[in-house]
Order: structure tokens, then C-alpha cells, then sequence
């Protein structure tokens, strides 16, 4: 029996309305899940949100509206869009949980009374004064390091102003009270799982620049904010004493563990799904000393994908540039969302997004290449066929070159998801979609539809099978990326699985016999610019 399954994703910050970015990483792990329970594993996939913090209280007061009459109008607005993108979680993290509260207290208890040996001072914790520039944004005080060229601190970190405050920190650097350093020991593990061929932040590229992380690491992790100016956030526990909210970045990593607390043999995640830009330091960095620190096993592993561009920028919601994906689900579907961000993103590295190339693969991959061949195989089948998918009688040629063809695109499509190489499966995968309609153009089972003699009509039964199994294996294979328009194939085809994803995903006569529709648009061309649709 194959063990579970457990993947966590990035929980999204309630301060805004989610963008493609948002849905690109949540797509990528409904994905991911919905392959390995296809591979028959028990598979828990979790996402949520992060509900707490100076600028989520900030956004609730311009609104005139209480933080969690806030935050919860805004985790409505990406519950709703995970439900119409076909993001088929298992649990759902939000901060404001009781749960989560209770984990995240008890779990600053652990480090807290991880006592000096003969002492009364924590190992993991110390209180001290620090005056500096604070990012407002960012939620943090900066070091010279984040200064520019000209000395100044850039767009992304403003408003930036000077302040001094008390508060706690956890210890992420060497110090005598510690007795060990915390920076080596994540050294060594990055070092230990890549020397095991089990890199702990896939792709492996990604390791290099975490090991560089990691050596250039200094100073602490100040996990407090004074109550007097955030209220929202999560008190520290009494021991601690008064006036002390905690860290919305401390407050937040402990959601992947606390969301499945009371489920005992979820934890560890076997993969976390997790943008390259808040990879270093919160993720690959502070999370795992946490979780050690606390006693607590790490991930098996941080899945670290790239950003969607336009025009060379990193879409965000700053820059005005952020995509909303609800307008384009609503005009083209979910699934041709779906279609689209899993194959034209390379995991890992950016991807390019625009209308423009969106309408490109649209047209191309999904309207001419997939839709084509969906409505040929129904209207052939109904006209040459009475409507039930006939049994293959012989064949030649063409049809051991679609087998073939086949078999080639099969056996390297489950090792390229284990691989997460979705784009370069998806590219194997219409190229076998296109011979089929290559294959169709070759047979023309219209003019063999025509033709009195047997040897005539046992080749056109061949071809209409060949055609319908064909598109059924496609469709198998489709089924982790665009389930939705899966369903519907199937549906018109008169079929309903019923083995293993692997045993689907063998050539045979499965569709034998099947009554099919008649029809099925399954990818409607837009309405040119200015036209009604």
C-alpha cells in the first residue's frame, strides 16, 4: 500500500483580492493531488489563509469594518474562486481558527520553556530593544542590506520609518545560551538530503540559492509585536507576560502543522507548494528551525514555482499589472484556465501571461486540436455508426503508428508528473492529440462511409475505433489538469472508468459498444472584439 499523501500550499494573505499568481500555485497543488490519488494514495490536500497582521488591521480600518468582518469577506472571495477553478482540498487553514491559536501559543510555550541548563532563560527565546527602520509593508525592521544603490530603501519595503520597540525573538543564529548553531544544523540537512538524491527544495536548482540563503543568515527572528499598535494577531501566552501579539510570520507557518493537529498520521507534508519569492527566508529558512526547535518533524520537501510575468514585470497587486482569473473562468471556463497555467508554466522558472497568449492556446490546443477531435469522433461515430462506438476489425499501418505513438506518450507521462514536468507532458500529449486528427485526415472515414466493399467498411469500423480510443486515452491523461472537460468527454463517449489511472492509460476496446452523443462544443471560439458573442 503506498503511503499518504499530504500537500500544503502557501496560505493567502486577506488583504486583497486573489490574482492569477493566487490561483496558478493553488491549480499546481489540485493538480499534483488529484495525480497522486489517481496513483492510489490517500491524499489530504490542504490550503487556507492568512488572516492576520498590521496591514490586514490596516485595510479593515480604511474600510470601517472589524479585522474579521474583513478578513472573512476576503476568504469568501478565494473560497469561491477555488470551488470555480475545481481546487478539490481536504482541509482549509484560516489563523483566526481556535485550533490554530491554541497550536500557535502552545507551540511559543515549547520554545519558551526550552530552559538554559541551571537557569531560569530560554534557549529559543529573549526579550530585547531594538530601534531601527521599520517596513510597514513588510512588517519588519531593515538592516543596510535592503538599501539600494543610492542608500535608499526601494518601493517594495515603503513606507519605511524609524522606530524603537521591545519584543521577542527566536534565536536562528549560533549564541551561547543555545548551545548549538542553528544556521549549521539547516546547513547540514539541505547538504544530508541532496547527498540522499531527496533535495529538500525541488527544483534542484533552488538549493543552491537556499545553502546561499542560509550562509549569508544573520541575526534573529523577532516574532512579537506590541499590542499597543497591532491588536490583531494572536496574544502570547500569559508566561510570556503582557502586551505582546504575535508575528504574523511566526503566527502563519505554524498553520501547515495546526491545521491538521487533531489529525493524527497527516503530518509530515510529503510536498509544500511554495512561490520562489517567499521560499527564502520564511519557508526554507525559519520554518524548518521552528519545527526542530519545537520537536516536530519537517516536510518532506518545498516545491518552489516561479512568477507569472506581463511584460517583463512580476504581476502584483502594487503594480496595478495582477490579472483577475474570475473574468476569464467566467468567459472560457475553468478548465481552459487550468489547461493553460499548468502548460505554459515551466515549474520553477517565470511564465509569460497575457490575453494574447491565453486566446493563442485557447484556439490552438483546446478549440482546434482537443474540441475538433471531440465533435469528429462524435459526428462520425453517430453518421457511420448508427451512434455506438464499433470494435476495431484489423487495421494497418496507420493505426500501429497511432498505437505506437501512444504507447511512447504513455510510458513517459507518469514519470513526467512524478517529475512535475506538467508543461512537457501536456506538449507530449496535444502532439498525440494532433496525429489523431493527422490519422483521421489519412483514414477519411467519409469517402470509406462511401464505399460498398467490405475491406472498405471493416477499415472504416477500424478508424472509428481507432478515433474513439484514441480520444479516450487523451482524456484519461487530461484528468489531473482540466477534470472538468474530462467528465464531459467521457460522458459524451458513453463511458465511465472503472480501473486504476495506470490501467486506463492502456490501449484497448474499453469504448466497445458505447452509445455516444451527438454532439458536444466543448471549447466555444470567442466572439471577435466588438461583436456579440
Amino acid at each position: 500500500m503506498k503511503e499518504p499523501f499530504f500537500i500544503t500550499t502557501a496560505i493567502d494573505y486577506t488583504n486583497g483580492a486573489p490574482h492569477i499568481g493566487h490561483a496558478y500555485e493553488k491549480i499546481l497543488a489540485d493538480v499534483l493531488a488529484r495525480f497522486q490519488r489517481q496513483e492510489g494514495r490517500d491524499v489530504f490536500f490542504l490550503t487556507g489563509v492568512d488572516q492576520h497582521g498590521q496591514k490586514v488591521q490596516q485595510s479593515a480600518e480604511k474600510a470601517g469594518v472589524s479585522p474579521q468582518g474583513y478578513v472573512d469577506q476576503v476568504t469568501a472571495k478565494f473560497r469561491a474562486l477555488w470551488e470555480k477553478l475545481g481546487v478539490r482540498y481536504d482541509g482549509w487553514a484560516a489563523t483566526t481558527d481556535a485550533l490554530h491559536k491554541e497550536c500557535v501559543r502552545a507551540n511559543l510555550q515549547i520554545l519558551w520553556d526550552d530552559k538554559v541548563p541551571g537557569t531560569d532563560r530560554s534557549r529559543w527565546i529573549y526579550k530585547k530593544t531594538q530601534r531601527g527602520f521599520y517596513s510597514v509593508r513588510q512588517e519588519q525592521f531593515l538592516t543596510d542590506k535592503e538599501r539600494g544603490a543610492d542608500g535608499e530603501f526601494g518601493p517594495e519595503w515603503q513606507p519605511v520609518e524609524e522606530r524603537e520597540e521591545e519584543n521577542f525573538y527566536f534565536r536562528l543564529t549560533e549564541h551561547p545560551d543555545l548551545g548549538f548553531d542553528p544556521k549549521q544544523w539547516l546547513l547540514d540537512f539541505i547538504d544530508r538530503r541532496s547527498a540522499e538524491a531527496k533535495p529538500f527544495v525541488v527544483p534542484e536548482f533552488r538549493v543552491a540559492e537556499l545553502r546561499n540563503a542560509v550562509e549569508k543568515l544573520e541575526g534573529d527572528l523577532c516574532i512579537s509585536r506590541p499590542a499597543a499598535r497591532l491588536q490583531w494577531g494572536i496574544p502570547f501566552p500569559e508566561s510570556f507576560g503582557e502586551g505582546f501579539v504575535t508575528y504574523v510570520w511566526f503566527d502563519a507557518l505554524v498553520n501547515y502543522y495546526s491545521a491538521v493537529a487533531d489529525r493524527p498520521g497527516v503530518w509530515p507534508a510529503a510536498l509544500h507548494v511554495i512561490g520562489k519569492d517567499i521560499l527564502v527566508p520564511p519557508h526554507a529558512v525559519y520554518w524548518p528551525i521552528m519545527l526542530h526547535a519545537a520537536g516536530i518533524e519537517l516536510p518532506r520537501g518545498l516545491l518552489a514555482h516561479g512568477w507569472w510575468l506581463t511584460s517583463g514585470s512580476k504581476m502584483s497587486k502594487s503594480k496595478g499589472n495582477a490579472v483577475g482569473p474570475l473574468a476569464l473562468v467566467e468567459e472560457f471556463g475553468a478548465d481552459a484556465l487550468r489547461f493553460f497555467l499548468i502548460r505554459e508554466m515551466n515549474v520553477g522558472q517565470d511564465g509569460d501571461f497575457s490575453r494574447e497568449l491565453f486566446l493563442i492556446r485557447y484556439n490552438s490546443d483546446l478549440a482546434n486540436d482537443l474540441g475538433n477531435l471531440v465533435n469528429r469522433v462524435l459526428n462520425m461515430t453517430n453518421r457511420f455508426a448508427g451512434g455506438a462506438v464499433p470494435a476495431a476489425d484489423g487495421g494497418a499501418e496507420p493505426e500501429a503508428e497511432v498505437r505506437a505513438l501512444w504507447e511512447a506518450t504513455a510510458r513517459d507521462y507518469i514519470p513526467l508528473f512524478e517529475q512535475h514536468q506538467f508543461h512537457t507532458a501536456l506538449e507530449r500529449l496535444f502532439a498525440f492529440i494532433r496525429s489523431i486528427n493527422g490519422y483521421i485526415e489519412k483514414r477519411a472515414p467519409w469517402k470509406l462511409g462511401k464505399s460498398p466493399e467490405a475491406a472498405d467498411q471493416a477499415l472504416l469500423r477500424t478508424s472509428l475505433a481507432t478515433m474513439a480510443e484514441a480520444l479516450r486515452l487523451a482524456c484519461v491523461a487530461l484528468r489531473p489538469v482540466m477534470p472538468g472537460s474530462s467528465e464531459r468527454i467521457n460522458s459524451v463517449l458513453g463511458y465511465q472508468p472503472s480501473g486504476t489511472w495506470r490501467e486506463e492509460l492502456a490501449w484497448g476496446g474499453r469504448l466497445t459498444g458505447s452509445k455516444v452523443a451527438e454532439s458536444l462544443v466543448l471549447f466555444p471560439r470567442p466572439a471577435p472584439a466588438g461583436k456579440a458573442p
